[in-house]
């Protein structure tokens, strides 16, 4: 429930509509969810590439590049990633709404969050990539040397460690990092994009 009192919706004499036939395409939402270190972030950036190489309106939103900005002000607590989601579901909201496709890399360890995204999107629009990756892998690949900390003590909370990672139960597409290359990641997920006739 908004806080805000005294607020009213104003509607453009531009649609959804207007802006999906402008761009050739619908909007969509690909919603990358997984562990960290296993392999959101690269793959988003790949698939991003190659749906601009098509022609679509594209946009990325990155975990760590939006907690620079938008959500500099949340910390790693339950409440607070929940609220983390809830922003960047709003924001994926209205870029949709722009006839954009939107990708997401984001952990998002809760089923219920990533729930409440998809029920603020038109049907369709919420396409979620699990992306799927051994808890030893993601350790061994351990980017941002964030496993190491997690495991010494250094930093608490951690997904994976010491915090629930609640897999997708009916995710759209599953991505297996630690099984199949970056290409075939990437084509899957391009694929199932022209397969649903997002791009026209």
């Amino acid at each position: 429930m908004s806080k805000s009192a005294n607020i009213v919706w104003h509607d453009s004499k531009v649609t959804k509509e207007d802006r999906q036939k402008q761009h050739g395409h619908e909007g969509a939402v690909l919603w990358f969810t997984g562990l960290s270190g296993s392999g959101k972030s690269t793959v988003s950036v790949e698939v991003e590439k190659a749906l601009h190489q098509e022609g679509l309106h594209t946009y990325r939103l990155d975990g760590d590049n939006v907690r620079h900005g938008l959500n500099s002000n949340l910390g790693f607590s339950p409440a607070d990633r929940t609220e983390n989601i809830r922003r960047i579901g709003e924001v994926s909201k209205l870029m949709s709404d722009a006839g954009l496709i939107t990708l997401t890399a984001f952990i998002s360890p809760y089923k219920e969050d990533r729930g409440q995204v998809r029920n603020v999107l038109e049907e369709g629009e919420f396409i979620e990539v699990f992306v799927k990756c051994g808890l030893d892998t993601c350790e061994e690949r351990d980017p941002k040397g964030l496993y190491k900390k997690a495991r010494s003590g250094e930093i608490t909370g951690f997904t994976g460690i010491d915090a629930p990672y609640e897999e997708p139960v009916d995710p759209e597409i599953t991505i297996e990092t630690d099984k199949e290359t970056l290409e075939a990641s990437v084509e899957k997920i391009v694929s199932y994009i022209k397969a649903r006739k997002v791009h026209e």
